[in-house]
């Protein structure tokens, strides 16, 4: 019997000790920063049509990591009300850091022409004949009017190897008006924004190479 009243009293004592450290434990918790709702999270799509008439190409290319200043280089999603200051979407963001996913989307896009044997990052070390740059300069939704207008631009440069020559530098760029102000419709304008200016530049990228190519 007394053996049965020592063990209730070591197993209640061992409980009572832990209720405290438990207690500290949840309010921790809730204290740590940055806890809460996990945002709503978007991507977009690589092209998939371009003109028919662009040439089949027996080079290689590369494309180093797209660059962005600051107020781009980040999984939030831009926006404008003033034209000197860089706000985001509450509770919303890219799948990944933006320039990454544009970068990860043009590979998929060339890829999507068909017309080119081997293209991908800088880190996956391909052989490459051309090197594309790309910095994205403008990635925002614009609200100076009563209509968000989804702002890109993506400059590029071609860089022929192994001398390393600039052969080609052209800046793309699309202002396309959202449906509404709702966050989905604004991400459908990102889409169809980035889809022309990515078109633009893969048809651009491959004929300007291939004449470049072709004079060797």
């Amino acid at each position: 019997m007394t053996d049965t009243r020592q063990n209730d009293r070591r197993n209640f004592l061992k409980l009572v000790s832990l209720l405290p450290l438990a207690g500290v434990t949840a309010s921790c918790t809730n204290l740590i920063p940055g806890q809460g709702p996990l945002p709503d999270l978007y991507r977009l799509s690589p092209k998939s049509t371009f003109d028919p008439d662009l040439p089949t190409v027996s080079w290689q290319l590369v494309l180093e990591q797209t660059a962005a200043n600051a107020s781009l280089n980040t999984t939030k999603i831009a926006l404008q009300r003033e034209a000197n200051q860089m706000e985001y979407y509450a509770n919303a963001g890219w799948v990944d850091k933006a320039p990454i996913m544009v970068q990860t989307l043009l590979v998929e896009s060339f890829e999507n022409t068909g017309k080119i044997i081997a293209v991908g990052r800088e880190t996956i070390g391909l052989r490459s004949d051309f090197i594309l740059k790309t910095e994205l300069r403008e990635f925002q939704t614009l609200y100076f009017n009563n209509t968000p207008t989804v702002r890109v631009v993506l400059n590029a440069k071609i860089v022929q190897m192994p001398r390393r020559t600039i052969i080609g530098s052209h800046s793309f760029e699309t202002n396309v008006p959202a449906h509404s102000d709702k966050l989905d419709a604004v991400v459908a304008a990102f889409d169809e924004g980035l889809g022309k200016v990515t078109k633009k530049l893969v048809e651009w990228t491959l004929t300007t190479a291939e004449q470049s190519y072709t004079k060797k």
